[in-house]
């Protein structure tokens, strides 16, 4: 089963190396990672995603927890969280096919990064499906570069409720 995690940790050499290694020890593959800055400018936030058993995740979750430069540890669960990736697909774009992959863009949101003569670079901002669903679309077109940032992900915004249980937003 694949299961995303969000390790918080301070932001010194080596860190990630260490989080990475206990799953490489493991092994166990990352299918996706993304660093990067977070609120705090002491601390940086890994977003994981791999493939493991449920009993398998925990004891990981644990070893991380002891790790020296671990902060916290949570695993987004899928409906409970945000997910996003970024993605850049070079396309081939001859003039007959253009309109066809731009309306493709524009169904799926993908904005032009780049035009030339032959090709066309798309960005595209969305959940790891839409994108899958995107480069399938595009590949019988002539997919020619494709580059992922791999998942990000936050918990969902809290939400509070009124005495008469109506969700505010």
């Amino acid at each position: 089963m694949k299961h995303t995690l969000s390790v918080l940790v301070e932001n010194r050499p080596g860190a990630l190396m260490r989080v990475t290694s206990l799953f490489a020890r493991r092994g166990f593959n990352i299918d996706s990672l993304a660093v990067g800055p977070t609120e705090r400018h002491d601390v940086s936030r890994i977003t994981l995603r791999v493939d493991c058993e449920h009993t398998s995740l925990e004891q990981i979750e644990k070893q991380m927890h002891k790790l020296v430069n671990v902060l916290r540890v949570q695993e987004l669960a899928p409906g409970e969280s945000v997910e996003r990736e970024l993605a850049l697909l070079k396309v081939a774009a001859p003039p007959g096919k253009r309109p066809e992959l731009m309306a493709l863009a524009d169904v799926f949101g993908a904005q032009v990064a780049d035009l030339g003569p032959d090709s066309i670079v798309f960005e595209l901002v969305g959940s790891p499906e839409e994108i899958d669903s995107f480069e399938e679309l595009v590949r019988p077109h002539g997919l020619q570069e494709l580059g992922r940032t791999g998942r990000l992900g936050l918990s969902r915004a809290a939400r509070t409720r009124t005495r008469t249980n109506k969700v505010l937003v």
